[in-house]
């Protein structure tokens, strides 16, 4: 499994933003390849947003950072400060510390 950590700032309004990132642009989400779960982030104070990708293996991972959806987001003149990346999860760890992993792949395969 990999964990992309996506951030950025930006200056729009919480308003704009809830329209922009509104619950139509999550739906396309669920149809990500190899995409387990997103969490979104946002910090209206220092107006940073972001996203916690878990997915099935690296290569997903990496594809996923090198598509378009990722490509939109750097290339945003709305957005600075973009930083992607990438991070191998440590499952046994991750499993003692009570990260929701258990059953993940079996979960999305039985899908």
């Amino acid at each position: 499994m990999a964990i992309v950590q996506i951030n950025f700032s930006n200056d729009i309004s919480e308003e704009e933003l809830a329209v922009r990132s509104g619950p139509e642009q999550a739906q396309v989400f669920t149809t990500l390849p190899g995409l387990l779960w997103k969490i979104w982030l946002r910090d209206p104070e220092r107006r940073e947003s972001g996203g916690i990708y878990l997915f099935e293996s690296r290569e997903a991972a990496e594809a996923y950072v090198a598509g378009p959806i990722v490509a939109r987001i750097k290339g945003n003149p709305d957005f600075g400060d973009v930083s992607v990346k990438i991070f191998n999860v440590r499952e046994e760890q991750s499993r003692i510390t009570r990260a929701p992993l258990a059953g993940m792949l079996t979960a999305v395969a039985a899908s």
